[in-house]
């Protein structure tokens, strides 16, 4: 299994040019999401496309992938994430949920990039310049 966090969903969704790599991923080893950021790809898909085609695009795609809910655990490790800076509360909720998974946390956001190294977890980055194998 690999986690996806919002820009990797949002990649596959705006057909980028990783989205075949993605969707590959997907298919050969399932795929996860944190609730928290399927939520952050469902208002920017509404600010994007209005509230009705991002609700059916959104639901369409919780049928396809584990959506993790984070209970008291999760929350408690997105928050220890969060304390030690750099990254916003979403951001620690994907590499929780990774870490929780012991699964690779598939991005293409810097910030997470950069910074998911120091909380031992794994990431596949997903930027074309990208020299990640995955």
């Amino acid at each position: 299994m690999v986690v996806f966090d919002s820009w990797a969903l949002l990649a596959y969704l705006g057909g980028e040019s990783t989205a075949g790599r993605i969707e590959s991923a997907w298919l050969e080893e399932g795929a996860a999401i944190s609730s928290v950021n399927l939520g952050e790809v469902l208002y920017i898909r509404m600010r994007q496309e209005g509230e009705d085609s991002a609700a059916a695009t959104v639901d369409q795609v919780r049928e396809l992938l584990e959506v993790i809910d984070p209970d008291w655990p999760l929350v408690s490790a997105a928050a220890a994430i969060k304390a030690r800076g750099g990254l916003s509360y979403a951001d620690a909720f994907c590499i929780a949920t990774a870490l929780r998974a012991d699964a690779p946390l598939w991005t293409g956001d810097p910030e997470i990039v950069e910074l998911a190294v120091d909380h031992s977890c794994e990431v596949v980055d997903l930027r074309p310049w990208s020299q990640s194998s995955g």
